[in-house]
């Protein structure tokens, strides 16, 4: 027991200039250089950084995401948020802003996204009761704006078109796309911080559903044909994590890419500050931020 806004067209998606999204981003989003992170071999950071960093800390790090892609999946398949006793804790108690209930066509993709929301719930409540009275409360969430700067950046709709991530089944795989390696990647870049093997073992349970996730997530964008749309946001995330080459799209070298992974086939990892960077979509927090007000806990 532990304890401690114009919608993308779903019949013929626009073609997206890769480079121009890239270089969007980097002007929308405020980036500073990639030195934010202290970076050692393959993308990990350096043993300094992971002495600053306890399993409390590292949890309530992975508490915050988790909150998100709930907070996102659940509005989306069902509706709904999570409840009150589910969101609770130390640090600024923040409301959620934007969603509504997708109205799916597919009924693979309803089942999958119906499937996601109940393992991200799961998540929040695993981590809650792991935590105990050191859990942090769910921080403000910006679930509209958000994915209009994102997909601005990204070239996926022009500064004068919103995006609404809830309109249709297309905008919803390209939203959830922007969460779900960021998630992978998070807790790959994270496990080397636990010391608890207990936590450490739970941490490889999360990661393994995550990378399901982005999986399925993946697998849905190349079969509906979205190469170009997801590219795009893959490589608008890579503006936003640094210098390093650490993103892959749903297509590389003209073949379906589901898998990203380095050259030993391995997932990749994150630092802390990459992560925040992006669901930041730059340096700092602002108005545009998945969390306006930032994270709450020690990384934030």
């Amino acid at each position: 027991m532990f304890n401690l806004k114009q919608n993308v067209d779903a019949g013929s998606p626009k073609p997206v200039n890769l480079e121009a999204g890239r270089r969007a981003f980097l002007r929308s989003a405020g980036l500073m250089a990639a030195g934010a992170a202290t970076l050692g071999l393959a993308g990990m950071p350096e043993n300094a950084q992971a002495q600053e960093l306890d399993d409390a800390t590292i949890l309530n790090f992975a508490l915050n995401l988790e909150y998100l892609e709930a907070e996102f999946y659940l509005i989306a398949a069902f509706g709904r948020r999570l409840i009150d006793a589910d969101t609770d804790g130390s640090g600024r108690l923040g409301g959620v802003i934007g969603g509504r209930a997708v109205d799916f066509k597919t009924s693979l993709i309803k089942a999958y996204a119906a499937e996601i929301a109940r393992d991200e719930q799961a998540h929040v409540r695993f981590l809650r009761k792991a935590l105990g009275s050191a859990k942090v409360a769910r921080p403000g969430i910006n679930l509209k704006s958000s994915f209009t700067a994102a997909a601005r950046a990204a070239g996926l709709v022009d500064s004068k078109t919103e995006f609404d991530a809830f309109a249709n089944e297309d905008n919803f795989l390209l939203a959830a796309f922007i969460f779900e390696d960021v998630g992978v990647t998070a807790y790959k870049g994270a496990a080397r911080f636990i010391s608890n093997k207990d936590y450490l073992e739970a941490a490889a349970g999360l990661l393994a559903v995550e990378a399901y996730h982005a999986g399925e997530i993946r697998s849905l964008l190349a079969s509906r044909g979205l190469f170009d749309q997801a590219n795009a946001i893959s490589d608008a995330r890579d503006s936003l994590d640094g210098e390093s080459d650490l993103d892959q799209g749903i297509r590389m070298d003209k073949s379906v890419n589901i898998v990203p992974t380095d050259s030993n086939g391995l997932a990749f990892s994150r630092s802390p500050q990459q992560v925040l960077n992006i669901v930041y979509l730059g340096d700092s927090a602002s108005a545009a931020s998945f969390f306006p007000r930032k994270l709450n806990g020690g990384i934030a």
